[in-house]
């Protein structure tokens, strides 16, 4: 008593309690004790406790299985504990008590097995208690990291997804597919940024994969009339992870004839496609072939298309009307083409929601509210919540305030947490596509204050130093925003900059910077020492 009570002084309150008729003082083993008043049947009929006279009737009437209610009183009010430790605190047989923690665990009331570390076999514990423990537990794992600033959330980002790894093989390459499968990424930047930047790239590695059939991609919208976004998938994974993006369905003969055909023929070559939409100009056969790739509802079985549709030059008609030649189908419609329905089999909802949100956390490790919006997840943070909450209940992530002004609802990995109390190294200047699920600025993290409008679209870069955002360079390279004033950031920024222009943004000439002319603005004289040189349209890469 005196270990749980908050009085000094916890006999003189026991000795009120037995003066008010809250509770009597019994023999048990030989040894007083103290009961709630309210248990002197159960104590009687069930131990053969001898009760002081002059307690009320109402709580000395016989009750139905006197030993079961003792047995249910002890397991609420004990952590887990042994038969054999039950027993003995209530001085009965072993037998006696096994019997009503058995049907207690019929009821839902009790649980058993190993239940704590370097515990004595098996284990009873009352499920309210079980709850209740778990509940403490998970309020202290919760505050047992501090908070870390934006910046460092950043820098876990980065080495996260294992930005700049240098790892090379179809087995590296699956694990980086495995990690960002369904993430809806700009087809323009998927192989040349995302990919390139996550393992030793090259395209005969999706190439593999892509034929083998063990990586399928599937359109997720148009981004104007040579791009559009994609995400990629491992095959057994498509019906669960794959959900309705809301994107609009194409209506037109073409679109029809070629859904008719898929839908009754399977697979098809684009000569088969052609035929079957009638003829005509291959371009517009080809036109419409790619609105249903773009509104998620026919894909490829190779990437090759893909890399076509977005380098190469549609052909403008001229004179009569063009009809598909005897040779091979134009490289954007090459392969075979299937509908995605055909990946698709039935399921259970709960269980594709839980592993949509599993995938999420697998790409963030700390999931908060802004990066599962931003990924556009069916049923929004919303929906995510219970399916996180279940989790934490098992072990499965922890909740906790990891990452500052991003709001209490935050859900880690155990291992992410762990990577987050680390801390990842400093010093680090990373280059990232702006649309790299990598980079959180304008989904997890706002973009900082700015006269300009960054935003995650498909050509554009962000300049990373120690996880904070120092540059952005609109799509082209001909516009950059400057996002600090520390001469080692803007230093650390030019020569990202620079080193971009050489590998990924060839002929890069910077026209504006914040809206000024590069010259005057303190980036500007950094990109001039890292190699850029003055010309009449900017600063042009050398």
């Amino acid at each position: 008593m005196a270990a749980r009570s908050l009085d000094p002084d916890p006999a003189a309150v026991l000795a009120g309690l037995e003066r008010a008729r809250r509770v009597i003082r019994v023999t048990m083993h030989g040894e007083s004790c103290w009961a709630a008043i309210e248990d002197a049947g159960r104590l009687r009929d069930g131990l053969g406790v001898a009760v002081p006279r002059g307690i009320p009737a109402a709580h000395l009437e016989p009750g139905a299985d006197p030993v079961a209610d003792l047995v249910s009183r002890f397991a609420r009010t004990h952590g887990p504990f042994t038969i054999d430790q039950a027993a003995r605190d209530l001085g009965l047989p072993r037998g006696v008590v096994a019997a009503p923690l058995a049907a207690l665990e019929e009821r839902g009331k009790t649980l058993r097995g190993a239940l704590r570390p370097g515990g004595e076999g098996v284990e009873w514990v009352a499920t309210e208690v079980l709850q209740r423990m778990r509940r403490r537990s998970l309020a202290v794992l919760r505050r047992s990291i501090e908070a870390v600033d934006p910046p460092a959330f950043a820098r876990f980002g980065v080495g996260w997804h294992g930005i700049g790894g240098r790892g090379t093989g179809l087995g590296r390459l699956m694990e980086s597919i495995d990690r960002l499968q369904g993430a809806a990424l700009p087809a323009s930047i998927l192989e040349s940024d995302v990919l390139a930047s996550r393992l030793d790239y090259s395209t005969d590695l999706l190439d593999t994969l892509t034929a083998s059939g063990d990586v399928v991609w599937v359109g997720r919208g148009a981004l104007g009339g040579h791009d559009g976004r994609i995400g990629l998938y491992l095959r057994p994974r498509v019906p669960a992870l794959l959900w309705d993006a809301g994107l609009d369905r194409p209506e037109g003969p073409l679109h029809e004839r070629l859904r008719h055909h898929l839908a009754g023929r399977g697979a098809s070559f684009f000569r088969d496609l052609y035929a079957a939409a009638g003829g005509g100009d291959p371009e517009e056969v080809l036109a419409a072939l790619w609105d249903l790739v773009w509104a998620g509802e026919v894909t490829n079985d190779t990437i090759a298309p893909l890399r076509a549709f977005l380098w190469g030059r549609v052909r403008k008609p001229v004179g009569r009307r063009p009809t598909l030649p005897s040779a091979a189908a134009p490289p954007s419609g090459s392969g075979r083409w299937y509908l995605v329905s055909d990946l698709m089999t039935p399921g259970d909802d709960v269980a594709a929601a839980t592993a949509r949100v599993d995938q999420l956390l697998a790409r963030h490790g700390i999931l908060v509210r802004e990066a599962v919006l931003a990924e556009g997840l069916p049923g929004g943070f919303a929906g995510a919540y219970p399916i996180l909450s279940a989790m934490e209940d098992v072990g499965r992530v922890r909740r906790g305030y990891f990452v500052e002004g991003l709001g209490g609802s935050q859900f880690a990995l155990p291992g992410a947490v762990e990577r987050l109390r680390i801390g990842a190294t400093t010093g680090t200047v990373t280059v990232l596509a702006a649309a790299d699920p990598a980079n959180p600025y304008g989904a997890a993290l706002a973009w900082p204050q700015h006269a300009a409008h960054p935003g995650r679209t498909a050509g554009a870069y962000v300049v990373l130093v120690d996880g904070r955002l120092a540059a952005f360079v609109e799509r082209g390279g001909r516009s950059v925003s400057s996002y600090s004033e520390e001469p080692d950031d803007i230093g650390a920024a030019a020569a990202a900059l620079a080193d971009l222009a050489r590998t990924r943004l060839r002929r890069m000439v910077v026209t504006t910077i914040d809206g000024a002319d590069p010259p005057t603005t303190a980036l500007g004289r950094a990109l001039v020492a890292a190699g850029f040189a003055p010309s009449y349209r900017g600063l042009a890469a050398r």
